[in-house]
C-alpha cells in the first residue's frame, strides 16, 4: 500500500497536480488509505490487493456525499498511478 501511495505522489508531481493528500480514519476504525483533496473536491481512494470486493465506508459517502470513492487493487493499481 505505501508504495502505491508513494508512486500516486510521484505522479502528482511529475503531472504538477496540485492536491493536499490525507489519510481518513473514523473512530470504529473505517479508513481510507489516501484522500486527495483536489479544486475543492475530495477523492477517497482504498487500497486492497486481495479479491475481496469491499465497499467504500458508509461514514465517508454519508459525511462527504459530494466526495468520491475508488477501490485501487491490481486489475486497476497502474491506472492510479501512471
Amino acid at each position: 500500500m505505501v508504495l502505491l501511495v508513494m508512486e500516486r505522489f510521484k505522479r502528482q508531481e511529475y503531472l504538477r497536480e496540485t492536491a493536499n493528500n490525507y489519510f481518513w480514519r473514523t473512530y470504529t476504525k473505517k479508513e481510507l488509505d489516501l484522500v486527495e483533496e483536489r479544486d475543492g473536491k475530495l477523492h477517497g481512494y482504498d487500497i486492497k490487493w486481495g479479491k475481496a470486493k469491499p465497499r467504500g465506508p458508509k461514514e465517508w459517502t454519508m459525511g462527504y456525499p459530494e466526495a468520491t470513492w475508488n477501490l485501487i487493487n491490481r486489475d486497476n493499481y497502474l491506472e492510479f498511478i501512471a
